[in-house]
Formats: C-alpha cells, sequence, structure tokens
C-alpha cells in the first residue's frame, strides 16, 4: 500500500491544478444537485416488521380514514385566571380555534374537545386532537405556521393555547454556535504548527471534504427518505476525521521539509507513511459506522452509511486534494512564523509522563480502572427512550403544552394509545366489546374512549389513555399487557388486537435498539480484534486495545446518564430537559467510538511496534514510541473533543447528547485509555505485550501501516527523522 500511496501523493502534487480542479467540480456538481433535487428529511424513527408499524400498515389498508398513519398535533387551550373554558366566552375561543384548525392546510381531523368531552376536570383547558394527511416530516415549514396562527385570536383575548405533537416538531438544525468547536481545532492547529498556513490547510481539505459529503446526502434525499440526524451525524464526523487525517499527513510533510527535500518528494513520503495509517484509520471508521446496517434498523443504518461515506471522502481528500494543496503552498508549509515556546532540549512532556508510568505502572493502571468504573456507575440505571415534547425545552409551545395537559388530564393524555380491533372473519361485534372492557380493567388506564369502526366493520380504533406519561416504565407495561389480551382475545371471539401510536411506536423501536445493541458490540468488538491483530501482529495488543474501548464506552454512558438524565451540569452545559436516553444513541455511540478509538490505538502503537521490531528494548520501545506519537494523538483527540463539544450548543437535546457523548468518550479514550493505560499495561507485559503465534504470523499478510518498508526501499531515515510526531 505504502508505495502505491507514495506515487498517488507525488502525483497529486505534480498535477496539483487537475487535482484541485476535480475536486471543485465534483462539490460544485453535487452542490447544484443537493440545492435542486433535494427532499425533505424525516424526523420519523419508525422500523418495519415491529407490531406498531404493522397495526399502522393495516389502518391504511382497511381503515384509511383514521389518518393512524399521518403527523399529530394536540392542541391545548387554557382559559385565564378566574375563568373557566366552559364559560360562554371560553366556549366561543375554542370553537374560533377549532374552526381554523379544520381549514388548516393538509388536516384531515379535528377532534372538538366539548364533543369528545376532553375537558379538564377544574374546567380550566381544553384539548383538541389533530390528525394530518402527511406524515409530521411532510409537512412544510408554511404548513406548520398555519397551524400555530389558529390559536391568535384566542391569545389576543386572553387564552393560552399551546401546541404538541410530532406535527409540529420541526427539523434539526446546525447553527452558527456549532461552528466554536471549528476556532477550537483552529487554535489546536496554530499551537500544533506554528504556523497559520501550516494551520489552515487542515481546515481548508475538511470543509471541502464536508461540503462534498453533505451535499451528496442532500442530493440522496430527493430520492429516499432519510432521517433529519442523517446529516448532523456527518457533519460531526466529516469535520472530526478530515481535520484529524491532514494533521497527521501535514505533520509528516513538514518533517520531511525540515530533512531537506524537495516539496514533491516530502508530499510523496508523507502520504506513503502517515498516509498509510490515514487509510487503516478511516477503514476502522467506514466499518464501524457502515457496520450500523446489520442490526436491522433503517434509519441507523441509513445515518451509519451516510456518515461512513463522509469518512470514505474524507480519506480520498487527504490522499489527494491535500497534496495538491500542499503544491500549491511548496516548502512555506514548513516555516513557523508563530513563535510558540518549545523544549528543544531534555525530554518532552509526553516522555516524562511515559517513563512515570513506566515507574509507577500499577499504582497508575489501578488508578485509572477505578476512575473509569465510578464514572460508569451511572450507566447502571440508564433508561432508554425517544424524545417527546417532556424532553423540550421550557420555553418552547411542546413543552408548555405538555405541562398543560399534565396539569388538566394527566400525564397519560400526551401519549395516548391506539388499539386497533380485527374483529375477526365474521365480524363478531362481540371481538370490540370483549377488548374495550378487558382493557378497561387493566392496571394505569385513564380511559378508554368509544369505539371507531371502518365502513366495513372488520376494524375498529380505540384509543386509550393511561395514567402515566409516554416515558415511563408504567405505559411500557401497559402496552405489552394490552397485547398480551389478543390471545384470549382470539381465542373467545376470533378477533384480534394490535397496539400502535407515537407512544407505542417509540417504545417499539426503543426495544428494538435495545436489543441490538449487545449483538452490534460483539461485532465490533470482533472486527477491533482482527484489524488490530493483522496490524500489529499481536494477540495480547488487540486485546488490550478492545478492553479498553469497553471502558471507554461504559464510561461514556455513565456521563451521558449522569447529564442527560439526572441533570447534572445541566446548567453548565445548557441542556434544557432531561429525560431518557435517546434509543439510537448507545448503538451509534458505540459505532462511532470505536473508528475513533482505533485511530488513536494506530497512531501511538505503531511507533512502539516500529521500535520494537528495530531491536528496542520493551520499556524503552515503549517510551520512545509515546514520546513521538503522544503529541500528534494530543492535537487530534483536542481537535475531535472541541468540534463534538461545539454540537453540545445545539437547541435539540439530541444533538446536544450526541455531541456530549462523542466529545466525552474521546477524551476519556485518548487521554486515560491510550495516553495513560496503554503505556502502563505495555509497560508491565514487555516482551509478553508482541506475543503472536508462529502458525497464526505465517498465516497473516503484512499490512505494514506505518510505512516501514516504504522507508527501506526510499532510505532509512537518521534519528532525527524520528521527531516526525512532535512536529
Amino acid at each position: 500500500m505504502a508505495p502505491f500511496l507514495y506515487r498517488l501523493g507525488r502525483l497529486s502534487f505534480r498535477r496539483r491544478a487537475l487535482v484541485a480542479a476535480v475536486w471543485a467540480l465534483v462539490l460544485v456538481a453535487l452542490g447544484a444537485g443537493a440545492l435542486t433535487l433535494s427532499g425533505k428529511l424525516s424526523d420519523s424513527v419508525t422500523i418495519p416488521g415491529t407490531e406498531s408499524q404493522q397495526a399502522i400498515d393495516r389502518l391504511a389498508e382497511n381503515f384509511p380514514q383514521a389518518a393512524a398513519g399521518g403527523g399529530t398535533a394536540r392542541v391545548a387551550i387554557a382559559a385565564p385566571d378566574g375563568q373557566k373554558i366552559t364559560d360562554p366566552a371560553g366556549q366561543a375561543a375554542v370553537e374560533g380555534v377549532v374552526g381554523k384548525l379544520k381549514s388548516a392546510p393538509k388536516v384531515a381531523g379535528v377532534v372538538d374537545p366539548f364533543q369528545a368531552k376532553s375537558v379538564s376536570p377544574d374546567g380550566r383547558v381544553a384539548l383538541a386532537q389533530v390528525s394530518y394527511q402527511a406524515k409530521g416530516f411532510e409537512l412544510s415549514d408554511a404548513d406548520r405556521q398555519a397551524l400555530l396562527a389558529t390559536g391568535d385570536h384566542a391569545k389576543q383575548l386572553g387564552y393560552q393555547v399551546e401546541y404538541g405533537g410530532d406535527a409540529v416538531q420541526g427539523i434539526p438544525a446546525t447553527g452558527a454556535t456549532e461552528g466554536l468547536g471549528v476556532a477550537v481545532a483552529a487554535v489546536v492547529l496554530i499551537i500544533t504548527f506554528g504556523s497559520l498556513l501550516a494551520a489552515g490547510i487542515p481546515l481548508l481539505t475538511a470543509l471541502i471534504g464536508v461540503g462534498v459529503g453533505m451535499a451528496g446526502i442532500m442530493l440522496a434525499s430527493g430520492s429516499m427518505e432519510l432521517n433529519s440526524n442523517t446529516p448532523v451525524l456527518a457533519l460531526m464526523i466529516g469535520l472530526a476525521v478530515g481535520i484529524d487525517y491532514a494533521l497527521f499527513i501535514v505533520s509528516r510533510y513538514r518533517h520531511e521539509l525540515a530533512e531537506g527535500r524537495e516539496p514533491e518528494e516530502a508530499a510523496g513520503r508523507a502520504v506513503g507513511t502517515a498516509g498509510s495509517a490515514v487509510v487503516f484509520a478511516g477503514l476502522t471508521v467506514i466499518i464501524a459506522l457502515a457496520g450500523l446496517t446489520v442490526v436491522g434498523i433503517p434509519f441507523l443504518g441509513q445515518m451509519g452509511v451516510a456518515a461512513a461515506a463522509t469518512v470514505v471522502v474524507a480519506v480520498l481528500i487527504a490522499l489527494t486534494l491535500l497534496p495538491a494543496v500542499l503544491g500549491f503552498a511548496g516548502a512555506r508549509v514548513g516555516s513557523n512564523k508563530i513563535r510558540v515556546r518549545r523544549r528543544t532540549e531534555g525530554p518532552t512532556h509526553g516522555e516524562r509522563w511515559a517513563r512515570f508510568v513506566a515507574r509507577h505502572r500499577v499504582p497508575v493502571l489501578l488508578a485509572a480502572l477505578v476512575g473509569l468504573a465510578v464514572v460508569a456507575i451511572p450507566a447502571l440505571s440508564m433508561q432508554l427512550g425517544l424524545p417527546n415534547d417532556s424532553t423540550a425545552a421550557p420555553d418552547t409551545t411542546q413543552r408548555k403544552a405538555y405541562d398543560l395537559v399534565s396539569k388538566g388530564f394527566g400525564e397519560g393524555a400526551n401519549g395516548p394509545l391506539l388499539v386497533v380491533v380485527d374483529t375477526g372473519p365474521n365480524h363478531n361485534p362481540e371481538s370490540l366489546k370483549q377488548a374495550a372492557a378487558d382493557i378497561a380493567k387493566l392496571p394505569d388506564v385513564a380511559a378508554v374512549t368509544p369505539p371507531k369502526v371502518n365502513p366495513a366493520g372488520d376494524t375498529a380504533v380505540l384509543t386509550v389513555i393511561p395514567k402515566s406519561g409516554p416515558s415511563s416504565t408504567q405505559t411500557e407495561d401497559l402496552v405489552s399487557a394490552i397485547r398480551a389480551q389478543s390471545g384470549p382475545l382470539q381465542e373467545n371471539t376470533g378477533g384480534s388486537l394490535a397496539v400502535t401510536g407515537q407512544t407505542a411506536a417509540n417504545i417499539d423501536v426503543s426495544q428494538k435498539l435495545s436489543d441490538a445493541m449487545l449483538p452490534y458490540l460483539a461485532l465490533i468488538v470482533g472486527l477491533a480484534f482482527l484489524l488490530l491483530m493483522l496490524v500489529f501482529r499481536s494477540v495480547v495488543v488487540p486485546l488490550k486495545a478492545t478492553l479498553g474501548f469497553l471502558g471507554s464506552v461504559v464510561a461514556t454512558f455513565g456521563a451521558v446518564v449522569a447529564v442527560f438524565q439526572w441533570g447534572w451540569l445541566t446548567d453548565l452545559l445548557g441542556v434544557a430537559s432531561t429525560g431518557p436516553i435517546m434509543s439510537m444513541l448507545p448503538i451509534l455511540l458505540i459505532g462511532v467510538l470505536f473508528g475513533l478509538a482505533m485511530d488513536y490505538q494506530v497512531f501511538l502503537v505503531t511507533r512502539m511496534r516500529e521500535e520494537h521490531v528495530h531491536g528496542a528494548e520493551p520499556q524503552e520501545a515503549m517510551v520512545t514510541g509515546f514520546r513521538h506519537g503522544a503529541r500528534v494523538v494530543v492535537a487530534a483527540a483536542l481537535i475531535m473533543i472541541s468540534v463534538f463539544a461545539g454540537f453540545v450548543l445545539a437547541e435539540s437535546t439530541l444533538i446536544q447528547s450526541i455531541g456530549f457523548a462523542l466529545a466525552f468518550g474521546v477524551l476519556v479514550d485518548a487521554f486515560v485509555i491510550r495516553m495513560t493505560i496503554v503505556p502502563a499495561v505495555m509497560s508491565l507485559l514487555g516482551r509478553g505485550a508482541w506475543w503472536l503465534p508462529k502458525w497464526l504470523d505465517r498465516i497473516l499478510p503484512n499490512v505494514d501501516v506505518e510505512g516501514e518498508g516504504l522507508v527501506r526501499e526510499l532510505g532509512a531515515p537518521g534519528d532525527d527523522e524520528r521527531e516526525l510526531t512532535r512536529v
């Protein structure tokens, strides 16, 4: 691989104008396609095959009038203090809102609060239910604005009108605050290189890569339904790895220039050596993200594939466009115009830390492991779920509607369950009567509404109002209890039932995601072991790396639960609300963090292996390898943490939690696992760390990730070249 990349780097440097023009053409073409052919992003998280989705499909076929698959809105209307909604003025205000709701765009039907008797016992709050012909994510901003405008007149009269439901939810968007992470990354690059030009090149190529990836995703949205968080994840990952990969190659290029080589030769060597590690590191991220397709959850697989495609673009740009840009900049990239105080003599900070760890390896290892265990404790109480109006920011109309409904009718009114009753081949009416009676007797049922029957008489819909909120375990138990009634119902009457609705769908999705987490984790750990064994030609190093990865994952789970479920540090981090952890987050975190963790493992331990192969004693090989790799790993980790942390400032709690989880996960994996536990274990094991059975050594191909073969082919570097990763 290294010789091919060496030639590719030189070719890109020499034909820099052509390479830059090709990438510019790709960016412009995809951008134009995204502007003209992109479609709407979806905020739905349905999974085909679940009971709730099967019930929706059945209603769409047998009872389309129910509009069960469309968007929904709950409109809560509260009377001013001292008045009641049942007063003549209140009734007039409610009727005015209902009338405007019926004429709003794409509305399929509106349930009048007075006809449905959905007025709170104290007479202060009325609840109108709105169903749409289209799904919630298919509604335009104009449709949502029309919905929110239906209460304007009532508000002028002093009534409070708030809106909840998926019809109100907009598509998550990124804003200027996320750019703070890129700004911090720029500062890290300037400190690392001491040059604005050298610092600007990784940022430029990373932004181009993200632009290509995002344009491709938006273009794809025109022909397929993509989850609204797909571009957000791709943006996070694309920025982080794009900057990191460019950092590694530019660092090598600067060193080659310092060794007196011509810029073209320096670019070729940089891509041939550092580029090999970039290809492998990128491959691990791509495999981890693309592996999300095997868990059987379509929207999660789409997110993984889109993010993986962005990483592919980042790797290609690092191997082609980056050397082309270096060709335009030439030798000026190697100059340090910004003076940064550096140690020129004596041991570096990294070397001193490595020797400290080696001397006190057992206490350091125990302290790190205990720290991870303590941070991971909150993970034991992790509760998974999907976002609803209760997790919205307190100042939003969704949260205000949720609170009004909870106060007036109980939390369960915010998450009604839709029970679909199939009356059987003979359309036995007893099926419907028995189903309603059995459900009403169940614990945690507040009310069961009168059934709606389709014209054919073979399908009916009951609405069940739980006593508990949509995210509670009691509601989950109620859904299971209702579904358990289907067997006895079929035995007695020949009918059957199924539970659907947004709350039931969320429960099904959360359960499916929870069930998929362990198999996916096993897949990732297995891949990690095989890939690292191939790279490091060792059994112990991959085992240590995968165990370290698991440690960083559980510690990150603990931190996420402490902040987003328990509410710790929410004011400091700007988290507006707490609740169950987003169901997709654990699997997403496992996939992304695996790839990033392997990046640091490759960047750090390959140099230790190189020193060991060259005959250095185990302790000295660890210290020397750590000294040369520490600076790059620290800079790369700080850049990734900065980029991910910028998303903690987003408005969406989901995006906040993803950004926080990735930032904290990288922090733990880079500084606790790779920079502390890895050198401690390597020092403790000595030569045993590189043990590999002879029969396995013979059959494993030589990957040569560090480009050692290319260095031998072109001429072995002197000892001074070992300062590569300190640049």
